[in-house]
């Protein structure tokens, strides 16, 4: 009973490899290939993440909080019959003599139309470009892999194909790109096997959205020294 049940699986095992590469839009020596939707990774919910921007907060809470004291310091001053201070009475009155049109009064505008910007595009922005929203297969439970990481074990993945010297791979969001160098054996079959480790490679990361794959392959310079 537990021989035919041994025999089962490893016959199983080639139609398994198949229906990956089936999955994956894999040919023999494919270049690039674009990842078809599956349900997990199109339902899960799982986005970016968004950063804390605790910086970015920090640097504009620490002027406003400065400002806003200094001004109420001021302002509760002259409430109890003291003279405002100098550069109060110094802005009012430049902010009501000087035109519109001079140049520092533009200069200050720019400034706080680009600090304006800035500050609109960090809200509605995620950032955290490094972070790779990972499968959720728990609803309370989520996961994200840096691209350094996802780039590390993709290049061990590459570095097991037999004829690959060197490979340098680049995680994107969504895309990766792997550039091999050969020193024996022909290119297609080792590209044709870069391809599929790196295609296996990027389903084992468990990504929510896996990235499409770019894969070139060149032979190693014999006249290099070094």
């Amino acid at each position: 009973m537990s021989e035919s049940q041994g025999a089962e699986s490893t016959r199983q095992l080639p139609v398994i490899e198949k229906a990956a590469e089936s999955e994956l839009g894999q040919s023999a020596s494919a270049a690039a290939y674009d990842p078809l939707p599956t349900a997990d990774a199109e339902d899960d919910g799982s986005g970016r993440f968004w950063s804390v921007r605790r910086v970015p907060a920090g640097i504009l809470a620490l002027p406003v909080l400065a400002g806003a004291g200094l001004l109420l310091y001021d302002v509760v001053a002259v409430r109890l019959d003291r003279s405002a201070m100098a550069w109060r009475r110094s802005l009012a009155r430049e902010l009501a003599e000087r035109p519109l049109d001079d140049i520092w009064v533009l200069v200050g505008a720019g400034v706080a139309a680009a600090l304006g910007i800035w500050l609109l595009l960090l809200a509605v922005t995620p950032g955290l470009r490094d972070v790779l929203p990972m499968r959720r297969p728990h609803a309370d439970v989520r996961a994200g892999l840096h691209r350094s990481a996802a780039a590390t074990m993709l290049r061990d993945r590459a570095m097991e194909v037999s004829g690959v010297r060197s490979v340098r791979v680049r995680v994107g969001r969504r895309k990766v790109r792997a550039r091999a160098v050969s020193h024996f054996r022909e290119l297609d079959d080792v590209r044709a096997d870069l391809d599929a480790a790196l295609a296996q490679g990027i389903k084992g990361l468990g990504l929510a959205r896996r990235p499409a794959l770019s894969v070139r392959v060149v032979r190693a310079n014999k006249n290099r020294k070094g």
